[in-house]
């Protein structure tokens, strides 16, 4: 399973390269996979020797994104997953989120951003008022 929310799930003080080799050997992966996790996130390698807490939204949000991947889970649990992200973030995240699906990976996704969300889901439930429309 793979999570990413609000909160990057990431450790602050360990570097991005520190966070990536921990939830790799935390999911029995080879670490090998971290790099490449980031590049498909298009983390810049200069990111990653930084600390977490030094990065921008933004860069959490892939770095959070990227460390999900190393896992390769079967089920994605995404909350609000274009929050904080730029356009070409936006994008990549729907790319990301449609490989995962035809690959046979079950996806679920709240999100408040309807229009980008239809672009992706084979399936939407729409909640409004507490009520399902």
């Amino acid at each position: 399973m793979g999570l990413v929310g609000h909160d990057s799930g990431l450790y602050a003080d360990l570097t991005v390269s520190e966070n990536m080799a921990f939830f790799a050997r935390a999911s029995g992966v080879d670490p090998t996979y971290s790099a490449d996790a980031l590049d498909r996130l298009q983390v810049a390698r200069r990111l990653s020797d930084l600390p977490v807490r030094a990065l921008s939204t933004g860069q959490r949000k892939r770095v959070s994104f990227a460390a999900m991947l190393v896992r390769r889970p079967e089920l994605w649990l995404l909350d609000e997953p274009h929050s904080g992200l730029d356009e070409g973030g936006r994008d990549l995240v729907d790319g990301l989120i449609s490989e995962a699906a035809a690959a046979g990976a079950t996806v679920l996704f709240a999100s408040h951003e309807l229009d980008r969300a239809n672009l992706v889901a084979h399936r939407s439930v729409v909640v409004a008022a507490g009520m399902t429309t």
